[in-house]
């Protein structure tokens, strides 16, 4: 009965961050600081996600084959590749790197 609980929760948390969204006056949102907030949110958001997911296993920090593979997939970014060059880098580095036993 706590997961039914939680999913409420959580849904309801939702509704309301969503409602709290649309009552916010339209000034407000078109202030400088706020529109560069928004604009930088996700990039800040998507980096923070993808560090947890490489280098954190529960509660420890560690070194891996995905380490590799995001170090392959900045090199291809810095030399300006296609996204999905970008991410075929990624994949078989970090296959190669588990493969090896890494």
């Amino acid at each position: 009965m706590n997961t039914w609980i939680a999913i409420g929760a959580t849904a309801l948390g939702c509704y309301v961050v969503k409602v709290a969204g649309l009552l916010v006056p339209a000034g407000v949102l078109e202030r400088p600081l706020v529109r560069r907030l928004a604009a930088l949110l996700p990039v800040a958001l998507l980096a923070a996600l993808t560090a947890q997911q490489t280098f954190a296993d529960g509660h420890a920090l560690v070194l891996d084959a995905r380490a590799a593979g995001l170090a392959a997939a900045a090199v291809a970014l810095v030399l300006r590749a296609p996204f999905l060059l970008v991410v075929a880098a990624a994949v078989v580095v970090t296959a190669g790197v588990r493969a090896v036993g890494g």
